[in-house]
């Protein structure tokens, strides 16, 4: 007897078919992403809009605070706090929203036949708009402190080195960095909300411990405290030998560093960037490998 054909399912062609036809498909999460965030502020006068107000209040309020208690000038320290919320609201709600992407997508998942890879780039398709909206903010900040931003100095040393720690030489045409830098971003956003995506369908308690580990991964990266206030005298310069190590092991701080740093007038540190492209790398592998085991199956774990 002839043995049966075995099944292609689980095959890496079909994985990447599926993201190949979802990003054909632009039309189709582009209007689900836009229709999510005018779902949201339905009936509402300013719309979407207050996504920038709220976003600028609490970085109003907090730059204000932050630098009067730690004794910051707020020209420079009002544009790194909004900037890093700004970067930090967006990669908090790609792992957040990300998550219960398919959980959440459950009636059209069961309702139509489309690639799953739609579902997650409307996912990161409502985050862009969403980062769109708040850069706003940034940028009317960057505006009235331009003077402060485009000065050159430098934060630690006198001149700026690649062992710098922290480097501003002020904004300049290396500041469109920040847009390869949000693209890569982006894109880290698309592998996370599938592979976790996936996981969280069948593991349905993933998504509680995550979302109680970003309050502390908050805290733990540098958003409202900056790291060059380490480099002092007295206490401060003990904290520095081993909170620094500590800090530049934390993936998030790189991530937010590539972007916030080209928008304030900062230098990027090249090891930033090697430790973001490993990560997207080494993401979009796993990505791929949980597409292809189980891309089948999420229809089901719904």
């Amino acid at each position: 007897m002839p043995n049966p054909p075995s099944s292609d399912s689980r095959t890496f062609a079909r994985a990447f078919g599926d993201i190949r036809e979802g990003f054909r498909q632009q039309e189709l999460w582009g209007h689900l992403g836009w229709q999510d965030i005018k779902q949201r502020y339905r009936r509402s006068v300013i719309g979407p809009f207050w996504i920038t107000i709220s976003q600028a209040v609490i970085s109003l309020g907090l730059g204000i605070l932050y630098s009067t208690l730690w004794h910051l000038s707020v020209s420079t320290f009002l544009p790194y706090i909004a900037t890093g919320f700004i970067v930090w609201g967006f990669i908090s709600g790609c792992l957040s929203e990300g998550m219960e992407t398919f959980i959440t997508n459950e009636g059209l998942i069961k309702q139509i036949r489309a690639p799953l890879t739609v579902y997650v780039l409307r996912t990161v398709w409502r985050q862009t708009l969403m980062f769109a909206h708040n850069i706003i903010v940034v940028v009317i900040i960057a505006a009235i402190f331009f003077t402060h931003l485009s000065s050159s100095y430098d934060l630690v040393n006198t001149t700026c080195t690649p062992d710098t720690v922290i480097c501003h030489p002020g904004i300049g045409w290396w500041s469109l960095s920040a847009i390869p830098a949000f693209v890569l971003l982006a894109v880290n956003a698309c592998w996370v909300t599938m592979l976790l995506g996936i996981i969280s369908t069948r593991y349905r308690d993933l998504p509680q411990l995550i979302n109680s580990l970003i309050q502390l991964l908050f805290y733990m990266t540098p958003i409202v405290w900056p790291i060059d206030q380490l480099y002092g005298h007295g206490a401060r310069s003990d904290l520095a030998t081993w909170v620094v190590p500590l800090v530049h092991l934390n993936p998030f701080y790189h991530f937010v560093q590539i972007l916030r740093a080209p928008l304030i007038g900062q230098a990027v540190n090249i090891w930033s960037w090697v430790v973001v492209g490993g990560i997207t790398i080494v993401g979009w592998l796993l990505a791929l490998v949980a597409m292809r085991n189980y891309r089948a199956r999420v229809s089901y774990w719904v």
